[in-house]
């Protein structure tokens, strides 16, 4: 059986990655990304994103989270609050949330997308866990072992 290959994100072969025409505001904002990962029900992936300067909006239907490695953006919430963040640092957008992004030099992200179940389900596998804990004898449940997924 092989294993799986290492990825070093700094060597990928990016590709073109277009931001919504309608939600550009100025500049020529070109993006590229490449895919890292996906958790193997689909809900998780993880991958690296890179943007040319310019202004657009950016409407989030799943929960992002994102570590700056390169460049520079400043970044407007919906409240009109802004923040310039560059290499090191991470910022997390919630599903729902909307934010007009300003790159100023040329911004690299590793960006983690998680999509969320349904409450529903979430519940029933939480159910589901703690039955196979019980049934394997593996003790108490620990902290948050009943949260929702």
């Amino acid at each position: 059986m092989s294993r799986p290959a290492i990825i070093f994100p700094d060597q990928l072969n990016l590709k073109p990655s277009p931001i919504n025409p309608k939600w550009i505001i100025s500049g020529a904002p070109e993006a590229r990304s490449a895919l890292l990962s996906t958790t193997a029900d689909g809900l998780a992936t993880s991958i690296v994103w890179d943007c040319a300067p310019g202004s657009f909006n950016w409407y989030y239907d799943f929960d992002e989270t994102v570590h700056f490695i390169s460049g520079s953006v400043t970044i407007r919430d919906a409240a009109g609050e802004t923040k310039t963040l560059g290499a090191g640092d991470m910022v997390v957008f919630p599903a729902g949330s909307h934010a007009v992004w300003t790159v100023h030099s040329r911004v690299r992200k590793i960006a983690v997308c998680k999509r969320a179940l349904p409450r529903q389900i979430g519940l029933v596998i939480s159910v589901l866990r703690a039955v196979k804990r019980r049934i394997k004898g593996t003790g108490a449940p620990t902290a948050g072992a009943l949260a929702p997924v």
